[in-house]
């Protein structure tokens, strides 16, 4: 079976790297899961996902000119696509989200640094 671009795949998991997982698909043929492809949230460290033998549903997101295959596991999986997709937010909304919070932290601050400002002594009158 040749592999095509965008196609989904089952394959086992042959090695684990600090950048990735390497990956045998049908026909003998190896592809690299980059970290970042592994899942939807942060992956710090790829065996606390995936372990040697693993089976997985793989996509094809990249053939390079070497014939390198750039493989994606959370591409493959379309209900965790779909469900990441509802969660997206607007960059306006995040930006408005981060304004709010930061002039909440600013107020925080200003209070705490007005209410230190007496400090030791502060009531002594200099003369």
């Amino acid at each position: 079976m040749p592999i095509e671009l965008g196609s989904v795949q089952e394959g086992v998991v042959t090695g684990i790297t600090n950048f990735g997982a390497f990956i045998e698909l049908p026909g003998g043929v190896t592809g690299l899961v980059h970290i970042s492809e592994i899942a939807e949230v942060y992956v710090k460290d790829v065996r606390d996902f995936l372990k040697i033998g693993d089976k997985v549903n793989v996509k094809v997101i990249s053939i390079d000119p070497k014939g390198k295959v750039g493989l994606s596991i959370k591409q493959a999986n379309p209900s965790t696509r779909s469900k990441s997709k509802k969660l997206q937010i607007s960059f306006e909304d995040k930006l408005a989200r981060f304004m709010k919070e930061s002039e909440e932290r600013q107020q925080v601050l200003k209070r705490s640094t007005e209410s230190k400002r007496g400090g030791r002594g502060s009531s002594r009158k200099i003369e």
